[in-house]
């Protein structure tokens, strides 16, 4: 199927994002990362080493000329500490498509919407371009697209809670309004809920928890990226009319005793 998703000035075939978090070790990481087929991987810079060769490195398992590495902000909770973190991952990598996210605290891990408005704005001036995790409020994600991040993030639920979608509306309502790429970021914690969220509409999901403390990485990122196709695809081709009463599926007409 010929529906590439385009972020900024890249373009990929796979809607699935996946993380690199919480794999037991790089060896599994990269076995799930290939078993989704996926494109992007993102990367927690504070947290996870990319820079260094002499340690234990990601990147001695995800080839970066085979995957996209998606730099994020995770663990940044003011605007200073996410644009320099940013700043240091282009230094050190090149990188200039990066995820934004700046926490509210640690126990919730929402967004803190005013410490991310704020970086934003900063690096996209910078020429970053970038893509941002925010809540799911569509008034947010209009002012975040004005901005020009090239893609808005609203959560599903909170990171790492497998809980599916709190709130469906929104997300297309978001989705609806928008100009740039929506992506489902947080909440995902199976097939289905990565399927329901592409039906919405939204351009793509990033999954990461839900694959990784499945009983089954790579099963379960095989899993994920079968629901990512099956809902792009039911989305394009159109859901039929929900109705109050039944609808007969055969014809009313023509009967043979007519």
């Amino acid at each position: 199927m010929n529906d590439p998703l385009k972020l900024g000035t890249y373009t990929f075939n796979s809607r699935l994002i996946v993380g690199s978090g919480k794999y037991c070790d790089f060896a599994t990481t990269k076995a799930a990362t290939e078993a989704a087929c996926a494109e992007i991987i993102t990367v927690a810079i504070r947290r996870v080493n990319i820079t260094e060769p002499g340690d234990d490195n990601l990147l001695d398992y995800i080839d970066p000329k085979k995957y996209t590495v998606l730099p994020n902000t995770a663990g940044c909770f003011n605007a200073e500490d996410a644009v320099r973190t940013l700043r240091l991952a282009r230094e050190a990598g090149g990188w200039d498509l990066v995820k934004l996210e700046v926490l509210g605290d640690t126990e919730t891990l929402y967004p803190n919407v005013v410490e991310t408005l704020k970086a934003a704005k900063i690096l996209v001036k910078e020429g970053f371009q970038v893509m941002v995790y925010t809540n799911d409020d569509p008034i947010v994600a209009l002012e975040l697209e004005k901005i020009g991040c090239v893609a808005v993030m609203p959560l599903g639920n909170p990171i790492g809670s497998g809980r599916g979608l709190a709130n469906p509306f929104n997300i297309r309502v978001i989705k609806e309004r928008a100009s740039v790429p929506i992506i489902v970021d947080a909440g995902i914690g199976t097939a289905s809920d990565a399927a329901k969220s592409m039906e919405l509409g939204v351009d793509a999901v990033l999954i990461n928890t839900a694959i990784a403390e499945a009983r089954d990485e790579c099963a379960m990122a095989d899993a994920m990226r079968h629901a990512v196709i099956a809902g792009r695809m039911a989305h394009l081709a159109g859901r039929m009319p929900k109705r109050a009463f039944a609808s007969a599926s055969s014809p009313t007409k023509g009967y043979i005793w007519d």
